[in-house]
Formats: C-alpha cells, structure tokens, sequence
C-alpha cells in the first residue's frame, strides 16, 4: 500500500507514532511518505539544522518527508498555539498536498483538531479515504488543560472537531471511553476501531533497560527509594500535587526520593515550589532522550501516573503507561478510569484518585511496604502484558489492517 502520514509533529521531535511507525511499515513493504511540519516541539522553537522555509523535502530512514512552514509555539499562550495550530494546517491543505505522491490511504494523527483541514483537502479533491487516529477529545481537551476557556471558542472548536470526525473514512481510538464518547457523538460503532498505544519509546523493554547506555544523570537516583515521573510537565498533569505528597513524605520515609525527568511549561512554578518548601526530597532532571530513559527506569522503584481530576482523562490512556508497563517496573496509576483499568488488568501496581496527595502519599507508602521481590513480582506482570496485548509488532499489524480495510472499502466504491 500507499501510504500518506499527515501528522503536525515527527521526528526528530518527541512523537511516538512518527518515525519508528513509518520505518516499520516500510519494512513491511509499504511505500510512506509524511507530511508535516519544520520541528519545534516542546520547546517552541524550531531545532538547530532546520529553518521554516515555504517547502523542504527530507529522508528519514528511507521515508520521504515533506515539510512546510508553521508559526513555532509552545507555551501558555493561546494565542501562539492558534497560530501554530492553523498556519500548519494551512500550509499542509494548501502547499503539502499538492505536493504528496499518489496514495491509497492517509493516515491522520489528531491533535490538533486543524490537522482535519489538510485531511479533507485529500480526500475532497483526491478522493484519498483517511484514517483518522484521536489522541486527544477536543475540545474536551482544550477545557480540562485551560489552554481554551471562551465558551463561543469551545463551542466552535466542537462543532468542528464533530464534523471532521463524522467525515473521515475511519476513526481509531486508544481507549474504551473514547469509543464510548464518539458513538454518543453520533460516530456510527462500525467506524471506530480501539488500537491501544504502544510505548512511546518501542525500545523501552526489559532487554533495552539491561543494555542502556550509562547515564549520569540518572546517579541522583542511586541508593533511594525512586517514585519517577517522566514525559511533559503542564497544566494536564497537576504536578503540584506530587510535591504535596512528597511533603506529606519528607520526614514519614526519608528514603523516598521523587525525581521528575522532562520539561513543560509548568517546570519554573514547580521548582519554585519545592524551593520555597525546602524540600529535598523531589529532584528535576532535563528531558532525555529516549535512548537514555531505560537508565532511569531501571534505578526506579516506582513508576508514576498523575493527570489532574478530569471527566476527560477517566477515559483516556497517558501513553507513558505503556512505556511504564514495558520498562517492567511497578506502576502507580493516579488516574481513575481506563488507565486504572489496564494497570489493574495486568496486576502491575497500585491505583488511586487524581489530585488526592493523601492517597497518592499512601499509594506510594504501600509499595514502599512490599517487599523487593513483591515489587519485582508487579514489574514482570506489567511487562508480560504488555508483551502480550500492547508490543509494537501487534499494534501496527492492527493498522495495516485497518488501512487495508479502508482503502478496500474506498476502491469498492469507486467500482
């Protein structure tokens, strides 16, 4: 097959259906091509090597990628994300595809929600069917992070985000809530397929924490009991409440050390925090790259999951629990909902309510309180099941057949 990837974020920038998806599909003998944008995530600004220019045309591994301008931007400004948001679905509609080689299928990464704007220029003038794969519920999403909180806005944003979702050929989810949330929007159940996520980084198995390179950065953690959070710190994952729990923790379990690897725009207001509270016990290391990440988890002793108390996110599935779950070390879910579910689902580690810093504190008490092969025990369970129902090789089988499918259904048609 033919394949057009249609995604505002690729490597090298941090996106975990990027790079390795299109390699892996190229080795199984389909011909993909990516349309995206100049990098500039998270930071915001556009990464050394690259300029914005009107068009560029990269090779990645063998993948062509195509790249068109964008307005960079990443921080608290809504503004900024508007702009970056809608000069990229632009430039994609209007600069990109006219320059995409023919293809069988478009594969369409959501969010953002104006990625739609260059998927129905395809399909409308090409006859291209699309695939459209939510990670994000908008404007659900915009809401519960605050990054939008005019009620006109999120109105429009949510007729919007419907019409594109009741257009596109097929809809994939990651999570039983949101193909609960898109039937209940009127999405018929016949077009919705639940693939959950793999791990962001396909490398972070129990061989790759054994052959990972030496990181010093990761000797802050040598000879404490580790409670490591990674990936992005904003607003979404409420992270003042793990400095409450490590407060509630100081002086109960000196030995318990939480150490927050990445960056965000919430990475000041939290380091300010922990210095006005003199705390000692909560460290910040700069965000890493993927291949440096299996030093962390080895030298963790527990995994941590926390997004803010939210409706939105009872449904959804952070993509770090797949990560967690691979990395084969107990996990602590403060996330109530699907998540929950699939932790619980793999006997891999201990649950409990969002933004609560008593119960996150006495999650983290109970682990503390098991044994190390108790908790070597949880580790394994959680990398087995995951081996068994979330491995890379699996999911993206499931994609090729749902892009099969669609492109089938799509020449039928036509017929």
């Amino acid at each position: 097959m033919r394949i057009l990837f249609i995604t505002q974020w690729f490597s090298p920038e941090p996106h975990f259906k990027g790079l390795p998806f299109a390699v892996e599909l190229k080795r199984r003998g389909h011909e993909v091509t990516v349309l995206t944008g100049f990098p500039n995530y998270p930071g915001g600004k556009v990464y050394p090597g690259y300029s914005v220019r009107w068009f560029q045309r990269d090779v990645m591994e063998g993948i062509p990628v195509l790249r068109v301008p964008l307005y960079p931007s990443h921080d608290r400004s809504t503004l900024g994300r508007v702009l970056n948001y809608t000069s990229f679905a632009l430039a994609a509609a209007f600069l990109g595809v006219p320059r995409a080689p023919e293809v069988d299928v478009a594969y369409v990464y959501h969010p953002p929600a104006t990625i739609g704007w260059p998927a129905l220029v395809l399909k409308w003038l090409r006859g291209v069917p699309c695939v459209y794969d939510i990670q994000d519920l908008w404007p659900d999403t915009l809401a519960a992070t605050g990054m939008l909180r005019n009620p006109l806005l999120l109105g429009f944003v949510g007729v919007w985000s419907r019409l594109v979702y009741a257009l596109m050929d097929r809809v994939v989810v990651l999570s039983p809530g949101f193909q609960l949330a898109l039937e209940a929007r009127g999405i018929p159940s016949g077009r919705v397929s639940l693939i959950y996520n793999w791990s962001p980084d396909v490398t972070a198995t129990s061989n790759g924490a054994a052959t990972a390179p030496h990181v010093a950065e990761a000797e802050v953690m040598d000879g404490k009991f580790n409670v490591l959070f990674a990936g992005n710190m904003g607003p979404a994952q409420a992270l003042s409440t793990v400095i409450d729990a490590a407060e509630i923790l100081a002086d109960k379990l000196p030995s318990v050390q939480f150490v927050l690897v990445g960056a965000g725009v919430s990475v000041a207001e939290l380091t300010a925090e922990v210095a006005r509270r003199r705390l000692r016990n909560v460290l910040f290391v700069a965000r890493q790259p993927a291949a440096a990440m299996p030093a962390f988890y080895r030298r963790a002793d527990v995994l941590l999951v926390h997004l803010k108390a939210d409706p939105l996110f009872a449904i959804t599935i952070p993509s770090k629990t797949q990560t967690y779950l691979a990395a084969g070390r107990p996990v602590v879910m403060a996330v109530p909902g699907d998540a929950a579910d699939l932790v619980q689902a793999a006997e891999a580690g201990v649950c409990c309510p969002s933004e609560n810093p008593g119960a996150l504190a006495a999650a983290i008490v109970e682990l503390h309180g098991l044994s190390a092969a108790r908790r070597d025990q949880l580790g394994r369970n959680g990398l087995e099941y995951h081996r068994r129902n979330l491995a890379f090789p699996g999911q993206v089988t499931n994609f090729e057949s749902v892009f099969e499918a669609t492109a089938a259904r799509a020449r039928a048609l036509v017929v």
